[in-house]
């Protein structure tokens, strides 16, 4: 397995937000992890990346316990992570921002060919590119935080809610990049509220309950599930 967590939580300060969390990612694909607000999802995204501390439990990728690392040191593992609400910098160019994702790459020219490269995925960005982030809509900032993500060249990108507040034909574009990314061979977990849409994408699907596993399984068996149908695809 690319990525393991095992048995992770995370509290904040006296308030757990996981609790024993088991989950694995392989080498190619779409995980996603749906549940309701408050059940633990962004935070689990955050445990993997660093930027919540596990108190108990490791999380190990590519064979390396990683939990104990800084935030740059993952991030130069080849953790890529978008998190909900895009937060690109506003006061920078889309040129710029795209930039930042490569700020721990020493390889210039591969850098250039993958600025050329995120421009031919989102053509957008390169209409805009010397056009401040802050004047983007938000599926436009959308693609330029993805694009931003991908700039790292990862080994792994954490995608948190890429359709929140989205028009359903930009959710559909989105849906797109992320198919076009796994078939790069990027493997993808993905965070989504918009459990159809997650579980449509992905092979494989965790499912959280108040911070804790409810259940876990190939997704289509999920989307198939009384429970899951219930709770969270309004059937």
């Amino acid at each position: 397995m690319l990525l393991e967590m095992k048995r992770a939580s995370v509290n904040y300060g006296s308030v757990s937000a996981i609790r024993d969390i088991s989950l694995a990612v392989p080498e190619g694909g779409i995980v996603t992890i749906i549940g309701g607000n408050g059940a633990g999802k962004t935070t689990t995204l955050r445990a993997i990346s660093g930027l919540a501390r596990v108190g108990a439990g490791e999380i190990h990728f590519n064979g390396e316990r990683i939990d104990k690392l800084s935030v740059d040191k993952i991030v130069g593992r080849g953790i890529a992570h978008v998190p909900e609400g895009r937060r690109v910098f506003p006061d920078l160019t889309v040129e710029e921002n795209l930039r930042t994702g490569a700020f721990l790459r020493r390889d210039k020219p591969a850098v250039e060919a993958d600025l050329e490269s995120v421009y031919g995925r989102f053509s957008r960005l390169r209409e805009r590119r010397k056009q401040l982030a802050k004047t983007m809509s938000g599926g436009e900032q959308q693609m330029l935080a993805i694009g931003r993500a991908l700039m790292s060249k990862p080994k792994l990108l954490l995608l948190d809610e890429p359709s929140m507040g989205l028009a359903p034909v930009i959710v559909e574009d989105i849906a797109r990049i992320i198919e076009e990314i796994k078939g790069q061979g990027v493997p993808v977990v993905l965070v989504e509220q918009n459990a159809e849409l997650a579980l449509d994408l992905a092979d494989y699907a965790y499912v959280l309950e108040t911070g804790t596993l409810a259940l876990e399984g190939p997704a289509a068996e999920l989307h198939d599930n009384a429970h899951v149908r219930a709770a969270y695809l309004g059937v």
